[in-house]
């Protein structure tokens, strides 16, 4: 069997989020359960600065290794993807988005027939691969070359679609009816991601619960009744962990190895460094709730700004790490200040500073509001922080609340999206943490959760047989 993987970004060649590291790690995981795979993503600037060996195979395409079985190929177009960033730059996404991505989709077709290399599979993710089911089914409707071809389209964040002015619409090459309320059309604009989820032929999302959620009017930002429509119901399969690079045992990012048998000591000396760099007070004995992730409301920072106001009283301390809204970043500045001693911030990425919060911190935040699938809470658990998140999505596939006395659950969850039920949490975490004896226990089931990409790989590689099977019966 023959898969293609179409990305938008690749960890390592390049990366913007948790898309790029699911490409870059299931991809080699599909080949080990027996397929041939390659990737394809755009040449951009970044790739030629960290890519060695990049071998050109023609003036549009060039190839390296992402694995020892499996080969990346990268479009290229210098008017397109030699830019500073890969979607926008400081004045906002590039005007030019929709060319850019629509010349990937058809170069990835014209690709495969260049190489006379014929995918039984196309793995489409997001809306910048979403073209490439539309274009199979219309454009190449009648090319023997992809007769027994088909599309899984996987939707990392239903948030994301591709939205275009209408008047954009001749720049995709296609017919004008499929402007339509059965096509592009989604109010008065262009969407991608909606035409990708009505030809392809399946539609998969990065957790179970996710793929619940997005069926609903609460979760399926404008495409719920689309998704209801076209597809019979959307696959489920939980993202995995890459446990190579996120290991205490061997992370080069922390103060102290450590791993199930030596997590007091290592976490402890971790705890200290992540107090003193945070600019708080070395205090083993207060618990540390940690923070890693973007400042926005899907994080749930609006709830996690009102806590901090009610915690002043708590003899807790709160370290944060992360980029967003000038607000956020206003008002924990503002409360920074009212409580020094308590609150430690960052706000900028630094490595080796998120992997001392996930190992030095007693507890992790992740109130998010939602959350497709979510690796934090994976990462936090290996490393024995317990996460504290609200039930949704991938949190609520992941994440078992802790029962006190009955040893079981790795983490704690709040039902309700409110300030106040965060807080019960946080409090409740409070009372955990200074009965050792029921804390450590915590930490040692969160240590022994485990999601490894092997796991999600077997899924989607039985999806892959089944839709092989159906074009071979055709």
């Amino acid at each position: 069997m023959k898969v293609l993987f179409c990305s938008s970004e690749v960890f390592p060649f390049a990366k913007t989020g948790g898309l790029a590291d699911v490409c870059g790690t299931l991809p080699p995981e599909i080949a080990q359960c027996g397929a041939e795979v390659k990737v394809i993503m755009p040449l951009y600037r970044e790739v030629r600065k960290k890519t060695k060996n990049l071998e050109e195979i023609d003036e549009t395409v060039s190839r390296a290794m992402l694995s020892d079985d499996v080969e990346i190929l990268f479009v290229r177009n210098d008017d397109y993807y030699d830019r500073a960033g890969l979607y926008g730059d400081e004045n906002g996404d590039f005007p030019d988005n929709l060319m850019r991505f629509q010349f990937f989709n058809r170069q990835v077709l014209k690709t495969l027939k260049m190489l006379d290399w014929q995918a039984d599979i196309i793995h489409c993710h997001d809306w910048h691969a979403a073209l490439i089911p539309v274009y199979l089914k219309t454009k190449h409707k009648d090319d023997k070359f992809f007769r027994d071809t088909k599309t899984v389209l996987t939707i990392h964040n239903l948030a994301f679609q591709g939205l275009f002015p209408k008047d954009q619409y001749p720049l995709l090459g296609l017919p004008d009816d499929l402007y339509s309320e059965e096509g592009f059309q989604y109010y008065d604009q262009i969407n991608l991601l909606k035409a990708g989820i009505i030809y392809s032929d399946e539609v998969t999302t990065v957790s179970p619960q996710y793929a619940t959620e997005i069926q609903t009017e609460e979760y399926g930002c404008g495409l719920d009744g689309v998704i209801q429509k076209y597809r019979k119901g959307v696959v489920g399969i939980l993202n995995g962990l890459d446990y190579h690079y996120w290991n205490p045992a061997k992370d080069p990012f922390i103060a102290k190895h450590y791993d199930r048998d030596s997590v007091i000591s290592g976490k402890a000396e971790t705890k200290a460094v992540l107090q003193r760099e945070m600019g708080l007070p070395v205090d083993i004995d207060r618990p540390v709730f940690g923070y890693v992730g973007r400042l926005s409301h899907q994080k749930g920072m609006d709830l996690v700004v009102d806590a901090l106001s009610a915690l002043q009283g708590d003899d807790v301390q709160v370290v944060i790490q992360g980029l967003g809204t000038q607000q956020y970043q206003d008002e924990l500045s503002e409360l920074r200040n009212e409580m020094p001693d308590r609150l430690g911030i960052c706000f900028s990425y630094n490595e080796r500073l998120a992997h001392t919060i996930y190992a030095g911190s007693d507890w992790f935040l992740m109130p998010s509001n939602f959350e497709p699938c979510g690796l934090a809470q994976m990462i936090s658990m290996h490393y024995g922080t317990p996460p504290i998140v609200y039930r949704t999505g991938g949190l609520a596939d992941t994440v078992e609340s802790f029962q006190l006395d009955e040893a079981n659950g790795n983490g704690l969850v709040f039902q309700e999206y409110t300030t106040d039920a965060l807080l019960q949490a946080v409090r409740l975490a409070e009372e955990i943490f200074r009965d050792k004896r029921q804390y450590f226990s915590l930490v040692a089931n969160a240590m022994h959760t485990l999601f490894p990409w092997r796991e999600s790989a077997m899924k989607y590689f039985e999806l892959y047989r089944c839709l092989r099977l159906e074009s071979q019966e055709v």
